[in-house]
């Protein structure tokens, strides 16, 4: 099992990071927003998982092309959240 406080810190970190560097909807961001999301996920906590997954996923509708892959990973990582919750 993974040491998910000790991976979310760090990812909350690269998230700090890209946010000074990059435009607001670039779809680099959306990837940070994913993995905290997926920490989230993770560890059960599932209404702050959603939160970060769908803001990625609006960048992402934003940014990206209707076809293109990290979308549909986006999809799916929102998709795997309203699982995990039951609803």
């Amino acid at each position: 099992m993974g040491d998910y406080s000790k991976a979310l810190k760090f990812y909350e970190k690269d998230l700090e990071i890209t946010k000074k560097a990059l435009s607001p909807n670039h779809p680099d961001l959306a990837i940070s927003y994913n993995n905290i999301g997926q920490m989230y996920n993770n560890m059960g906590d599932y209404s702050k998982a959603l939160k970060f997954c769908e803001k990625a996923h609006k960048i992402e509708e934003k940014a990206l092309p209707p076809n293109h892959p990290e979308l549909a990973t986006s999809y799916n990582n929102v998709g795997q959240v309203y699982n995990n919750m039951g609803d």
